[in-house]
């Protein structure tokens, strides 16, 4: 049975949003609970860029330690040799990417100015594909950025050309979002029939239809005789209108009509009870707020006004909700501290600091230790520049010298 898995881009598109960012502290707490979440990729940033190198190198120390395991971190790069080569000098020990050429008429000949066509294209792609594989990649996936309006004999040929040179998945990047769920459908089972390989949708939230051609994608894809693969960002953040948002795509592959019947299975790793916990760390960390009818997680998501869906609700929740607030990790209470409040800051002392991690369970073997980890502390304040969240004084006290690394940042000029 083909399956449906996820591949989050928060860390690649959604960090690239305008006038948004993560820190690189931020940008790990991110990974982590998205492997927590059992997402089966995530693109975590761009190993051609010097400033991500401590960060990329420190999360893939941190995989290897089996922190963030099993979910793979994979790197974003041009499909051209270039980008590769110094990828892979930079960030040694990593095993996954994806490289990224535009295939549109329209692209072709506006970025490229009439430098390269078609068969250049193909050309540089193959030989940083196959260049990949010479530095140790495991795997490979290949993108059509603005695949939505190539044509489809060049989308085929570009794909069986990745495929020929080794790439495990093709990448259909509807860039501007201008697909909808019937184009989608159609032109992802046609490229799955004739190229025989999986495919990644990675769509464009302009016209609104991020999920909704993510998910009918997916499912031409799986009718074509391909595992699918949907990228995701936390609350749909990404540029422009955003990408589909992670806990709505879940959501429409497990309880739509049309994807919830079992023939269109959602990677079992998948747990959407770590939902709640990830949305709401986005949220802060890209200084966001949720929407309040953001499915699933939004505030109204499970909010009742009307005297007939209130009445109807508390007959029987499935009068007016589809599925559980539960499954999404809801409905404990959030207790909120509006008394004395300790917090550690970037001039906080070891007294102060010694409370706040032992409201946290985190006990210290010497005071040698939690100075050490005092001064991270510290230095992840001016790193975020806004207070830490007890996720992020937890790793920072458990693997302190991946965030040091993570916190580190040289100019290399």
């Amino acid at each position: 049975m083909k399956h449906i898995y996820l591949i989050d881009v928060t860390n690649r598109d959604g960090v690239q949003t305008a006038r948004l960012g993560l820190a690189k502290l931020e940008k790990t707490l991110v990974n982590m609970m998205l492997n927590e979440l059992g997402v089966w990729q995530s693109e975590f940033g761009f190993p051609f860029t010097k400033h991500e190198i401590n960060y990329l190198n420190a999360n893939l120390e941190l995989a290897q330690m089996g922190v963030i395991t099993p979910m793979r971190l994979s790197g974003w790069m041009r499909a051209v040799p270039e980008d590769v080569e110094i990828s892979w000098k930079l960030v040694p020990k990593l095993e996954y990417a994806n490289l990224s050429a535009s295939t549109s008429e329209q692209m072709i000949k506006t970025k490229y100015q009439g430098k390269r066509g078609e068969q250049e294209v193909i050309n540089d792609m193959v030989k940083a594909v196959e260049l990949a594989y010479s530095k140790g990649a495991k795997g490979i996936g290949v993108n059509a950025e603005d695949a939505s309006r190539t044509d489809i004999d060049f989308l085929v040929e570009f794909a069986i050309a990745a495929k020929d040179a080794g790439a495990e998945r093709i990448r259909y990047c509807d860039t501007l979002g201008y697909d909808d769920p019937f184009t989608i459908y159609e032109r992802i089972r046609s490229l799955a029939e004739q190229v025989k390989l999986p495919i990644e949708m990675h769509c464009h939230n302009d016209l609104g239809m991020a999920v909704a051609c993510s998910v009918t994608g997916a499912r031409g894809c799986i009718d074509g005789g391909q595992d699918a693969y949907v990228n995701t960002t936390i609350n749909g953040i990404g540029e422009r209108a955003g990408n589909a948002d992670l806990v709505s795509t879940i959501l429409a592959i497990k309880h739509s009509s049309g994807l919830g019947d079992g023939k269109y299975k959602l990677d079992e790793r998948v747990h959407l009870k770590h939902a709640w916990k990830i949305a709401k760390y986005a949220s802060y960390a890209f200084d966001v707020p949720i929407p309040i009818n953001q499915p699933g997680v939004g505030a109204n998501a499970f909010a009742h006004a009307s005297g007939i869906h209130a009445d109807g609700a508390l007959k029987d929740r499935r009068n007016y909700e589809l599925y559980d607030y539960e499954e999404l990790g809801r409905g404990e209470p959030e207790i909120i501290d509006t008394g004395r409040h300790i917090v550690v800051g970037e001039y906080s002392g070891i007294k102060g600091f010694k409370n706040v991690y032992g409201k946290l369970e985190v006990a210290f073997h010497s005071e040698e230790e939690a100075k050490k980890v005092l001064e991270l502390a510290r230095y992840a304040n001016v790193h975020k520049q806004k207070p830490l969240t007890a996720d992020e004084l937890k790793f920072i006290a458990h693997y302190p010298e991946q965030a040091k690394k993570i916190m580190t940042m040289t100019p290399l000029v």
